[in-house]
């Protein structure tokens, strides 16, 4: 497995339910080594310009968003409540819960990325809207702008 990457501007969300690959399947641990480097974040590319892309995600119960690599920077906004569990490629899996408008910032500067995937552990299909801030991989920290 490929070293885990850092999220710097937020803490990793929900519980902490396993560690250490503990209940991971050999095709899970395969998927993720195959998908080390899926940039493919969202269900559906739904608009991309010189500066953004917009994804779509949607997850129906019991389904999943198979593993990706986030190497841009990034945030989410929750369109639906729902209950879903992430594997992270550092052997950690988490219970998280959405309410819809829970929106998530994600920086990665220099190298940094989030490999993970998104399985809907909820009733109900979760939705999510994804926009990526385009710029050069292996770029230094930008500062904010207003």
């Amino acid at each position: 497995m490929t070293a885990p990457g850092t999220i710097r501007t937020s803490p990793p969300a929900g519980e902490l339910v396993a560690e250490e690959f503990d209940g991971w399947s050999p095709e899970l641990r395969k998927e993720f080594t195959d998908n080390a480097f899926n940039h493919q974040v969202g269900s559906v590319l739904l608009s991309e310009t010189e500066d953004l892309r917009v994804w779509g995600i949607q997850v129906p119960p019991g389904g999943r968003l198979p593993a990706h690599r986030h190497v841009l920077d990034y945030f989410w906004t929750a369109l639906t409540d729902g209950v879903g569990i992430q594997h992270t490629d550092d052997g950690t899996t988490r219970r998280v819960s959405y309410r819809a408008g829970d929106t998530r910032h994600f920086t990665f500067p220099g190298t940094e990325y989030l490999l993970h995937d998104l399985c809907n552990d909820g009733p109900a299909e979760l939705r999510f809207l994804t926009v990526e801030h385009k710029r050069p991989h292996h770029s230094s920290p930008r500062e904010d702008r207003p």
